[in-house]
């Protein structure tokens, strides 16, 4: 009887090497980022984190104010470290103040 080899899975044909997400801005970062929304083009598997350090780059001030901000995707509250998917909406809320 012959030996059958195991080959390792791997992402189905046709996986695409990059993400597209739609970030939106909220409140100052709206301000801080030149408008209330932005397509964003990331490595496949990226993170809101990763999503974070490519906007980072294009506004100075914008790291310093990922600490106090709160992330969505596709409408629900999500951490940091949440996976990407193509076509997901992530959302930036600094906190609001008032009365």
């Amino acid at each position: 009887m012959p030996e059958t080899k195991l080959t390792p899975p791997t992402e189905p044909t046709g996986a695409p090497a990059t993400i597209n997400v739609r970030v939106l801005f909220f409140a100052s970062l709206a301000d801080l980022m030149g408008g209330r929304q932005r397509s964003l083009a990331l490595a496949a598997h990226a993170t809101v984190s990763d999503a974070l350090r490519e906007l980072a780059q294009s506004a100075p001030d914008f790291a310093s104010r990922v600490p106090h901000v709160s992330f969505a995707v596709n409408e629900a509250f999500v951490g940091a470290d949440t996976p990407l998917s193509d076509g997901d909406e992530l959302a930036l809320i600094p906190p609001v103040s008032g009365g």
